[in-house]
């Protein structure tokens, strides 16, 4: 960052280093962030003035045009900020009427850093540090509540103006630890409709520069569980994730589980972010059970049961199909949802005895990365169904050899390219082109996961000749 400061002090402009940079700078934490307040220019001299160092790109949110994006010539600073450096000129409020909600932001080459910072979203990220001298302007006490840990709005009207905040705010209380305070948690259970009205790309697929939409974010921060139990009683989580409607308070009456339907995802979500789990393995923890509701059937027992039978969906087939219709909606891409729904509609996976031969079935009938990314989250739904921990260690530790064991196997024959025959090799022996060959490459995989001394040419060959002749 501090080569960014010093490229962008030598373009001769009245800068200041905004937002997230002057947060993490004062937390301690190293930024990823390069955006700068131009004061005292418009958008048509900004881009003026940037336009002979490189490449500039309009910023546009909500239809309006925000800033500039320059993508500078030198090599050695583009090193740093390949999705390219954020300007601004100074924005401020205007009303347009009586209301609470009537105003617009509007670029004002007028307006004082402090009129800009006002019209940010929390105190937080509403300071600002002049490149030249060094001075931190911070008229909201940002770095006070940096120090008291707390989230705190900079205006009534800061979700109003854009309601995606409401996904940030949380997205901070899971990467950052912070809480809101009582106000910021009244706006957000005020506004929290409005989030049903921010554009897919920007909550889940994300329009950043790092491809990240909040909602994302939120899943990678190290406490999502904290930030999804206040999405769920600010009313936030049902508008982002209608989904939630009827999981949320959903009394599972089962032995095996001692939370509600939510509270149980949320503890499955967050055991994934203390494994550091991949993202598709936590946005299918975040949806594995919300199906159960919709499939609930009490049988002879008088317990509540989810699994499919005589007729009745099951509750993970439902649960994929739900999770497929929200990443759809959130217009995540299409390899990252795949993943995702793969995981949620074959979560209910059954180790078995857990010896190789398990573990080298598994492989072959998943795959190595969804077995791995099943086993993961299998892991973290055992931790998720206790009140401080998984309801049995013993199952916990069972489960945790087999990951290793399964690990150990992934060198071992599994897949149609570790065969030492292929369908050349069968095609000379005498079959033809065809369903046949498939599925007699397909058998003698099996043979070999079941048996790995079987993969040798000559057994292969003389198994497959035996077929032929059948």
């Amino acid at each position: 960052m501090r080569a960014v400061e010093d490229y962008v002090r030598s373009l001769g402009l009245d800068a200041y280093l905004v937002g997230g940079a002057v947060r993490d700078e004062l937390l301690g934490l190293e930024s990823k962030d390069a955006d700068f307040l131009v004061a005292g220019v418009d958008l048509a001299t900004l881009r003026e003035a940037l336009e002979p160092h490189g490449g500039v790109e309009e910023l546009v949110v909500n239809g309006k045009s925000v800033g500039v994006r320059l993508f500078p010539r030198d090599r050695d600073v583009r090193a740093f900020v390949r999705a390219g450096i954020e300007f601004a000129p100074p924005r401020r409020e205007r009303s347009t009427g009586p209301g609470r909600h009537d105003f617009e932001i509007v670029v004002d080459p007028a307006a004082s850093v402090e009129d800009d910072l006002a019209r940010r979203d929390f105190t937080i990220n509403a300071m600002a540090r002049h490149l030249e001298h060094g001075e931190l302007v911070d008229p909201f006490d940002g770095q006070g509540d940096l120090g008291r840990r707390v989230l705190r709005t900079v205006s009534p009207v800061s979700f109003a103006e854009d309601p995606l905040r409401l996904v940030r705010g949380l997205r901070f209380v899971s990467q950052l630890g912070f809480e809101p305070d009582e106000e910021t948690l009244r706006q957000m259970r005020e506004e929290s409709h409005s989030v049903a009205l921010v554009s897919g790309e920007r909550v889940g697929g994300g329009l950043a520069a790092d491809g990240m939409g909040e909602l994302s974010r939120l899943l990678l921060g190290a406490q999502p569980r904290r930030a999804l139990e206040i999405a769920r009683d600010t009313g936030v989580l049902v508008e982002l994730l209608p989904e939630f409607a009827r999981a949320v308070g959903f009394d599972q009456e089962s032995t095996y589980h001692d939370r509600t339907v939510e509270d149980h995802i949320f503890a499955v979500v967050q055991a994934t972010a203390d494994a550091g789990d991949a993202l598709r393995v936590r946005l299918a923890a975040l949806f594995h059970d919300v199906g159960k509701p919709h499939v609930a059937w009490r049988g002879s027992d008088r317990r509540l049961h989810f699994y499919g039978r005589h007729g009745r969906r099951d509750h993970a087939d439902v649960s994929a199909q739900l999770a497929d219709a929200a990443l759809r909606r959130l217009r995540y891409p299409n390899e990252l949802r795949e993943g995702v729904v793969r995981i949620v509609r074959f979560h209910m996976l059954d180790i078995g005895r857990a010896d190789a031969l398990r573990a080298r079935r598994l492989l072959r009938r998943y795959g190595d990365r969804l077995a791995i990314d099943l086993l993961a989250h299998k892991e973290a739904d055992l931790i998720g169904k206790g009140h401080d921990g998984p309801r049995d260690e013993g199952e916990l530790e069972r489960l945790r050899r087999f990951r290793r064991l399964v690990e150990s196997e992934r060198g071992s024959p599994h897949r149609l390219s570790d065969l030492a025959v292929d369908g050349t090799d069968l095609i000379e022996l005498g079959f033809r082109p065809g369903p046949a060959l498939g599925q007699t490459l397909a058998e003698l995989l099996d043979e070999v996961v079941d048996d790995p001394s079987l993969n040798r040419r000559e057994t292969l060959l003389a198994r497959a000749e035996s077929r032929l002749g059948g």
